[in-house]
C-alpha cells in the first residue's frame, strides 16, 4: 500500500516542458547519394521503381542553376512569386505584385533537367493560385508583416528595405512608393488568405478570385511555366536582385 501511494504521488509530479526554438534545413537528395548504392535496398525497391518513375520522372523543363528559397531573399522564392504573376494572364488578371510564402516552398530546385517530381517536392500542398485586392494601407501592413518575419518571396515589381529587428523602412511597387489610398491587385496562394504565416493583412482581402479546380494548384502553375520555357528553348533562371534588403 505504501509503494502504491508513492507511485501515485510520483506520477502526479510531471515536469513541464516548453519548446525553446525550432530549426530546420533542406537537404537535396540527388545523384550524389548514388555513388555507393546498397544493392539489397535497390533489389527490394526495384518492383516499385518503374511505376514511381513513370509518374515522377517526366522532364518539364530545365533550370540554369541550383536554386533555393531563403530569407530575406532567395532565387527560388523570387522565381515562384514571378511565376504567379506570369500565370495571371490565364485568369484575365493584371496583378501589381506577387507573393509566395517561404513556408510553402518545401524543397530546392536542382540544376539541369527538372521533373514533375522535382516540382511536386517544391510545392506538395493543394494550394491554389489566387488574386485579391488590398488598399495601399493594407499592402503596407502586409509588407510590415513580411519585414517582421525577415522576408518572403515577392515578385520583381517589389522593393522592400527592412531592418534587422524586423521593421519596414520603405516599400515601392513598380518603382513608386505605395500609395495608402490606392487599390492594389495581388496574386498569391489561397492558403495565405486566412492570415496564416503571420501575414494577417491578407484577412482583409476582397474581390477574391480563387478558383478551386485542381488545375489551379500551384505546382501545376509552376509546371506550366517550366513547359512554356522549354517550348521557347530556354532554361528557367532567377537571381537575388535586391527585392528585400536588410538595412
Amino acid at each position: 500500500m505504501l509503494l502504491l501511494s508513492a507511485l501515485l504521488l510520483g506520477s502526479s509530479c510531471q515536469t513541464h516542458y516548453e519548446v525553446a526554438s525550432v530549426q530546420r534545413s533542406r537537404i537535396l537528395i540527388d545523384s550524389r547519394y548514388d555513388a555507393q548504392p546498397d544493392q539489397q535496398a535497390a533489389d527490394f525497391l526495384k518492383p516499385f521503381k518503374h511505376q514511381v518513375d513513370s509518374v515522377m520522372g517526366p522532364v518539364v523543363g530545365r533550370s540554369s542553376h541550383y536554386m533555393k528559397a531563403q530569407r530575406p531573399e532567395g532565387d527560388l522564392s523570387n522565381l515562384l512569386a514571378d511565376i504567379l504573376v506570369w500565370a495571371a494572364k490565364d485568369y484575365n488578371e493584371k496583378p501589381d505584385f506577387g507573393l509566395y510564402n517561404m513556408g510553402g516552398v518545401r524543397a530546392d530546385l536542382p540544376k539541369g533537367d527538372v521533373t514533375y517530381g522535382d516540382v511536386l517536392d517544391i510545392a506538395p500542398f493543394e494550394n491554389k493560385i489566387s488574386f485579391v485586392t488590398l488598399t495601399g494601407a493594407e499592402v503596407l501592413e502586409l509588407f510590415g508583416q513580411i519585414a517582421s518575419v525577415g522576408g518572403e518571396g515577392v515578385s520583381s515589381s517589389v522593393r522592400l528595405i527592412i531592418t534587422k529587428d524586423g521593421r519596414l523602412e520603405s516599400a515601392t511597387i513598380n518603382g513608386e512608393p505605395v500609395d495608402p489610398a490606392k487599390n492594389y491587385r495581388l496574386t498569391t496562394i489561397d492558403y495565405l488568405l486566412g492570415g496564416t504565416d503571420k501575414l494577417e493583412a491578407l484577412k482583409k482581402s476582397r474581390e477574391i478570385n480563387a478558383p478551386k479546380d485542381a488545375s489551379n494548384n500551384s505546382r501545376f502553375v509552376i509546371m506550366n511555366y517550366f513547359r512554356y520555357m522549354q517550348q521557347q528553348g530556354k532554361e528557367v533562371d532567377a537571381k537575388v536582385e535586391g527585392r528585400v534588403v536588410v538595412k
